[in-house]
């Protein structure tokens, strides 16, 4: 069956960086487009970051642009999310997604599979 694995996680300071990861199985990765979402507590599931099927083309989230980076593996199935200066609004649990499209959909709907999240805080 199909597994997406996020992993990367944890508590970091604000203007730190971590980097998110996750590991896909049971498909076929690259004909996928992957995506990245966050959920804070009492809050709809956002869009991040998405990155097409072949990976050269990305797409944003305003609040994130300049200070996170998505990027994909087609030989490993794993895309990845580069968070840098991080701030305490970035506290969510992050998950990723995989849609049968070229490009990435900003929409929570158009994404079929999904991980389990991974928690991100942010402390001030």
């Amino acid at each position: 069956q199909v597994q997406l694995v996020e992993s990367g996680g944890g508590l970091v300071q604000a203007g730190g960086s971590l980097r998110l990861s996750c590991a896909a199985s049971g498909l076929t990765f690259s004909i996928y487009a992957m995506g990245w979402f966050r959920q804070a507590p009492g809050k709809e599931r956002d869009f991040v970051a998405g990155v097409s099927r072949g990976g050269g083309s990305t797409n944003y989230a305003d609040s994130v642009k300049g200070r996170f980076t998505i990027s994909r593996d087609n030989a490993k199935n794993t895309v990845f999310l580069q968070m840098n200066s991080l701030k305490p609004e970035d506290t969510a649990v992050y998950y990723c997604a995989a849609a049968l499209s070229v490009v990435a959909p900003r929409r929570a709907y158009d994404y079929g599979y999904w991980g389990q999240g991974t928690q991100v805080t942010v402390s001030s």
